[in-house]
């Protein structure tokens, strides 16, 4: 099978320029191995693209959906990935006849997840005690550094009498 690609053949655009819609196989990512996020269905893409000058100037905006594990509570969730400002030029010459943008495309996608994908804003995660997703039940367990991470300075602050 060949590998799909996102070509556009400089000598066929409109003088004004060509608009560019439809959706590329999702594997165009090259994320398939990636076991906390993955790609399904296609990468959408609608695109302009015109020649000003020396070069090829394409803009407009692309989609990917994603399956991902919450980096807190390690539940499933699908999410949809959106870049509205999507824009690449590319400097071609009197000989150029195709430009591939794949890779930018590609690019452009995997710069916008996040480093941890969250399921919700409001997501408790898992309790670091006894492992329960707080999401869906509580647990008993005693925070046994009641002061956080902070703890120790708040103490230290307190001995030395310089309370808020």
């Amino acid at each position: 099978m060949a590998e799909e690609k996102f070509e556009i053949f400089v000598a066929r655009l409109d003088a004004d320029g060509d608009e560019f819609e439809g959706e590329l196989d999702c594997s165009v990512l090259g994320m398939d191995e990636d076991r906390y996020v993955r790609p399904f269905a296609g990468l959408r893409y609608k695109l302009f693209a015109q020649i000003l000058g020396t070069e090829l100037l394409v803009r407009g905006s692309l989609e990917q959906d994603f399956s991902a594990e919450c980096s807190r509570c390690a539940e499933e969730f699908d999410f949809t990935l959106e870049v509205p400002d999507f824009t690449v030029s590319v400097e071609i010459k009197e000989r150029t006849e195709i430009v591939d943008l794949t890779n930018e495309l590609r690019e452009s996608i995997i710069l916008e997840l996040p480093m941890y994908p969250i399921c919700r804003d409001d997501c408790r995660g898992i309790c670091q005690t006894c492992g329960k997703n707080l999401n869906k039940e509580e647990c008993s367990c005693v925070d046994e550094d009641p002061g956080g991470c902070w703890g120790a300075l708040d103490a230290l602050r307190a001995g030395m009498g310089k309370e808020d």
